[in-house]
């Protein structure tokens, strides 16, 4: 527990292989449970995640591929079900560091936000470490985000690594949110649009030579038709 609320995890995993077990190992003693979203992996990431036995993690699984922002509705709503009063996400690949979850929870954890955002830019290494197409993709999609949102605080809006109250998940439909990439966009309109606090907190931007999942298709013409 975190200053005595019960913190969740949820982890999207699509064809992320042996890298959600290292997820998973990496989790602070703080958190209560885990709840892994398999968006119709293939076999090898399957296999794996069938084989799990640690008692903190529960293993749902998508029949299709639906995209991350429905293995994200799908998490959230079994964390609540579990009993979740904070409820983090981080990827299945391991671009998220464990040692920012308690950081980031915090400000939710102690009622000063009800919805914590990392901020990979805000991060000294983030220029050395981020590569540049996504640097410039990142800084244009938060501009546009900022001035659709109201939310001028808002430095990176395509950082998934979050926590959110259980408040803001049971007054939000979470089910009717984008499915696909976009989701964190369309949650931060949400979110202004319902008066909820949001906060960033600066995160370690983690990069291992990974091929994003995001298309241009996405950057170009899908996020701004969100915003817009």
């Amino acid at each position: 527990m975190l200053y005595g609320q019960r913190l969740f995890v949820v982890i999207p995993a699509y064809n992320t292989g042996p890298r959600v077990l290292g997820v998973l190992r990496s989790l602070p003693d703080v958190v209560d449970g885990a709840v892994v979203v398999d968006d119709a992996s293939g076999p090898e990431t399957r296999a794996l995640l069938k084989d799990l036995a640690d008692p903190r993690v529960t293993l749902c699984a998508h029949r299709e591929n639906r995209g991350v922002g429905a293995a994200l509705a799908t998490g959230y709503a079994r964390a609540l079900d579990l009993g979740a009063d904070l409820v983090a996400v981080m990827a299945g690949d391991g671009q998220m560091h464990p040692d920012d979850l308690v950081p980031l929870a915090t400000p939710v954890a102690l009622g000063d936000a009800d919805y914590a955002k990392g901020d990979r830019l805000a991060h000294p290494d983030c220029a050395r470490e981020m590569p540049l197409a996504r640097h410039v993709g990142n800084t244009v999609l938060s501009a546009l985000t900022r001035a659709a949102t109201g939310l001028w605080h808002v430095n990176d809006s395509q950082c998934g690594y979050t926590v959110v109250s259980r408040r803001v998940l049971v007054h939000l439909d979470t089910s009717r949110m984008w499915t696909r990439y976009g989701y964190p966009n369309h949650l931060l309109a949400a979110l202004a649009h319902a008066g909820f606090r949001v906060r960033d907190v600066t995160v370690r931007p983690v990069y291992a030579g990974e091929r994003s999942g995001i298309r241009l298709r996405d950057a170009l013409l899908v996020i701004p038709r969100i915003l817009l």
